[in-house]
């Protein structure tokens, strides 16, 4: 009987210790994205993409510091390795915030838009990934901003 209580003992603590720490071994390169799948295609998104952000300039990153060194341009790019996300950067500028963004394609004649993580401030280096650092309403309240200034007014151009 003992030896069934540090069995079951032993096996709650290696699921609690499990559940705190998987989030630590999360596989891939973006694993705590938020993902949004459009039934368009990349190129027609990427489309959408930079027309909203010709009509609402706001959203374009201003020059950017690492360390308060030299300033450059966030730019929209394909990512080089592996060549299958392209990148985009938003601005929120009331909150002084920058937001990571990707697509990149689906099945035939779809898209994955992801949310990956807010940055605070214009120098970089203060990301917070949305799914893994943010507490669950602080969460909530940043995908829904997220959807509502952005991701549905690019829906509204496609």
């Amino acid at each position: 009987m003992k030896t069934l209580m540090v069995f079951i003992k032993s096996f709650l603590v290696v699921i609690l210790l499990s559940k705190f720490t998987a989030c630590n071994f999360a596989p891939g390169s973006y694993p705590y994205a938020e993902t949004y799948e459009l039934n368009y295609s990349e190129e027609e998104v990427k489309t959408a993409i930079n027309k909203f952000k010709q009509e609402h300039p706001e959203y374009i990153v201003p020059k950017v510091t690492i360390d308060g060194k030299a300033t450059w341009d966030l730019v929209d790019e394909q990512s080089k390795e592996p060549n299958h996300w392209y990148i985009v950067y938003f601005y929120y500028p009331k909150e002084n915030q920058i937001i990571l963004t990707w697509t990149r394609p689906a099945e035939k004649g779809k898209t994955i838009f992801a949310f990956v993580s807010i940055n605070e401030g214009l120098t970089l280096g203060n990301w917070k990934e949305i799914n893994k650092d943010f507490s669950r309403s602080d969460k909530k309240q940043e995908k829904k901003k997220f959807e509502e200034r952005i991701l549905n007014k690019i829906k509204e151009k496609l």
